[in-house]
């Protein structure tokens, strides 16, 4: 039996200055519509985790930041039907710009430990309680 494609995705928690997290739901007529989850996504051939998150930032939020304001602080690995999701996790506490929903999607910033009550992916659930220990 061989094993499912290996899908590299990187996620951020963005910590503002009150120790709250951005969530950004899925809209609708995506996978998994609905569920709320870390902003970031998919990395293109040849880009770094880093330099994904920064595209993404840019992209989904309007936001900028730089490779140095991202720490790695943990990883999911999740095996859904028909992939394995392999995702880091950075916290970043600066960037530049207020973040907006510039694909539909709501945004809420999220004290850790309410996290819990906002539905996630299977993959973003463990990292919650990491992000709790850390923040």
């Amino acid at each position: 039996m061989s094993s499912p494609p290996l899908l590299l995705v990187a996620a951020v928690a963005l910590v503002d200055i009150d120790d709250r997290v951005l969530l950004a739901q899925r809209p609708a007529g995506k996978s998994m519509a609905g569920l709320w989850e870390f902003p970031g996504g998919k990395l293109q051939d040849g880009e770094t985790p880093e330099a994904a998150l920064i595209r993404e930032l840019r992209e989904e939020l309007a936001i900028d930041t730089v490779e140095s304001c991202l720490a790695p602080i943990a990883f999911a690995s999740h095996t859904y039907d028909d992939f394995q999701l392999l995702m880091p996790l950075f916290v970043c506490r600066v960037w530049t710009g207020t973040p907006q929903p510039v694909e539909g999607q709501e945004l809420a910033w999220v004290r850790p430990n309410d996290m819990r009550t906002y539905p996630m992916p299977p993959a973003d659930k463990p990292l919650v309680a990491m992000l709790r220990d850390v923040l």
